[in-house]
């Protein structure tokens, strides 16, 4: 709940008024019953239809009244409460864009999903009740005994002995909710994640007619997490029927001794009246804490998982550094683990520990190329993913021009780069705006980019050009031409560094040739890091690496590892037979 009033303080102001409008309206509302009471026992009684019509109109007024204080205070509440939610969720987004790899994988891409919709929507609802029915129902609860104590205190005290047994129930119950709404959460995790897997491989699962069986694993994800929410929902509800219980009995007992009262002449009957009004309006009050008591669990469950991404360290810490020589990368003994943060001692006992790269060394000087071929899963991506630092290594040093990477500011790092990443991401919008990315860059740069990418010629050909409106991930490209798109993207601020991780697999050879010809003649002062699965797209590189199973099995030109690395060779042989 600290995340909730944290974010609704920036606008107190705002939050103050909608509750003190909100404390006019009940307050309006709780002399109704009183008017009501005065015109049945005095006014009427005295019969002055002038005073009756005068009365009347009172009670007109303050209905009226009670009516616009109630509709302004809900509409300044929700404004309120979009305005936090609105904040919460670009705090989550930034958050999580900010994040490190292994902060990310420990929270994982579902889990963070829910967190940005259905957490931050609980919370929204939680802001607007603390403005609304925080407001109105205990106000309505002891507003009420108040009023029926300046009635007749000896018939109040029925709803007085009641208060603490329900209030006590509505407290434990409640103390029961958060965890379990927890558990809910966790569970719509595992519903999205299932649910994400799908609508991204829905090809492949139509394609193998696992239709079928995708449905039902959805289905028991699906029951589980309704099971759990049934659960909390149900032991949440338990406060309801039995405070209803609770007050019918009272109420039927303020009408038996009221009734009793009226006959002995100690009451007016109009105090009946307006005892069983406000009775009606303690009873909702009531219920409205345990709708609160309902809500506030689930908004703090759900404010406890975002506050936990927003506390925790995204995992970009500057470590002091100065150069240290003239290359412009070097790996100097590099060795990494995926999730070892997570890790214990214990998971590693025994050697089991499985290291994703493992004594990695090489340089590069300015303007020089390397090509990484190996085995799928040998570790070819993870060495990009620390030079751009998305993880630090946990042995070894990776340095750009002479600098420990881990000294650089994240933008004054990742702005030396141009990259592109295996099944990257095509965006809904024009091609042309595709390859600028927000950047701003100039008409000439996005075309000559296009260009060099081997792209102009079908980019012309679209209709619409450049303006094209591609689809989300590219789905109304073909595999090539999003190749194509995405490596213009990467050439087009002209890097300092260029990355092409798998960028050429959809191309036939004579495309890919002509685009390694254009990278060459057009972007020479550009340090060229090239994974492929092709010996062909790399094997003109100044420095090639073959990699295995986490390990550099071979490093040098295509003529030197022809003679030294029987692994190269085979390649070579195979793919070119």
């Amino acid at each position: 709940m600290k995340l909730i009033f944290r974010s609704m303080g920036k606008y107190k102001a705002a939050v103050f008024l909608a509750i003190f409008i909100k404390l006019l309206g009940t307050m309006t509302e709780l002399s109704l019953p009183y008017i009501l009471e005065y015109m049945i026992d005095h006014v009427v009684p005295a019969g002055s239809m002038r005073n009756v019509i005068l009365w009347g109109l009172l009670m007109f007024v303050a209905a009226f009244f009670c009516r616009q204080f109630n509709v302004m205070a809900n509409r300044r509440a929700i404004n309120n409460a979009h305005r936090v939610s609105f904040d919460v969720r670009q705090a989550l987004f930034k958050k999580t864009a900010n994040l490190s790899g292994d902060r990310f994988d420990s929270f994982g891409l579902p889990s963070l999903i829910s967190r940005m919709t259905s957490d931050s929507y609980n919370v929204q609802s939680a802001v607007a009740q603390l403005q609304s029915l925080c407001v109105r129902a205990p106000m309505m609860l002891f507003g009420g005994v108040v009023m029926t104590l300046m009635m007749d205190r000896a018939l109040a005290m029925i709803l007085i002995v009641m208060l603490p047994l329900l209030i006590s129930i509505v407290l434990f119950v409640s103390s029961k909710g958060i965890p379990l709404y927890t558990g809910v959460q966790k569970k719509l995790d595992t519903v999205v994640r299932i649910m994400r897997e799908n609508i991204t491989g829905i090809r492949v699962v139509k394609a193998l007619s696992k239709g079928e069986h995708e449905k039902k694993r959805f289905a028991s994800a699906n029951e589980e997490m309704a099971q759990t929410d049934i659960r909390a929902g149900t032991i949440m509800a338990i406060p309801g029927p039995f405070m209803q219980f609770c007050l019918n009995i009272g109420l039927t007992l303020v009408v038996i001794f009221g009734a009793s009262r009226v006959n002995g002449g100690q009451m007016q009957p109009g105090v009946i009246l307006a005892f069983l009004t406000y009775f009606n309006m303690i009873s909702m009050g009531v219920m409205g804490i345990n709708r609160i008591f309902m809500s506030m669990s689930k908004a703090s469950a759900s404010a406890n998982r975002i506050d936990e991404v927003l506390k925790t360290d995204d995992g970009w810490e500057i470590y002091e550094g100065s150069a240290t020589g003239d290359e412009h990368i070097r790996f100097d003994n590099v060795s990494f683990s995926y999730g070892a943060e997570s890790k214990t001692d214990a998971d590693f006992a025994g050697g089991k520990r499985e290291k994703a790269l493992e004594g990695i060394s090489f340089t590069l000087k300015r303007g020089e190329s390397l090509g990484i071929i190996g085995p799928t899963g040998c570790g070819k991506t993870t060495v990009i993913n620390l030079l751009m630092r998305f993880y630090d290594p946990e042995q070894g040093s990776i340095t750009i021009d002479g600098r420990d990477v881990r000294s650089y500011e994240k933008d004054e790092l990742r702005l030396k780069f141009g990259v592109v990443f295996q099944n990257d991401m095509v965006f809904n919008d024009t091609v042309g705006n595709n390859i600028d990315f927000g950047r701003g860059l100039p008409k000439e740069a996005i075309d000559r980019a296009a260009e060099d990418a081997e792209a102009m010629e079908y980019i012309e050909a679209l209709d619409g050009g450049m303006d094209y409106m591609a689809a989300i991930k590219g789905a109304n490209l073909s595999g090539g031409q999003k190749q194509r798109l995405l490596v213009a993207r990467a050439l087009a601020a002209d890097p300092e560094i260029l990355v092409l991780d798998d960028s050429s697999s959809a191309l036939d050879y004579r495309t890919d040739a002509k685009m390694r010809r254009a990278i060459r003649e057009h972007h020479a002062g550009s340090t060229l890091i090239m994974i492929a699965q092709r010996v062909t797209s790399i094997m003109g590189m100044d420095h090639i690496m073959v990699m295995d199973n986490g390990t550099c099995i071979g490093y040098g030109t295509h003529d030197e590892l022809m003679n030294s690395c029987p692994a190269y060779k085979e390649i070579f042989e195979m793919q070119t037979a």
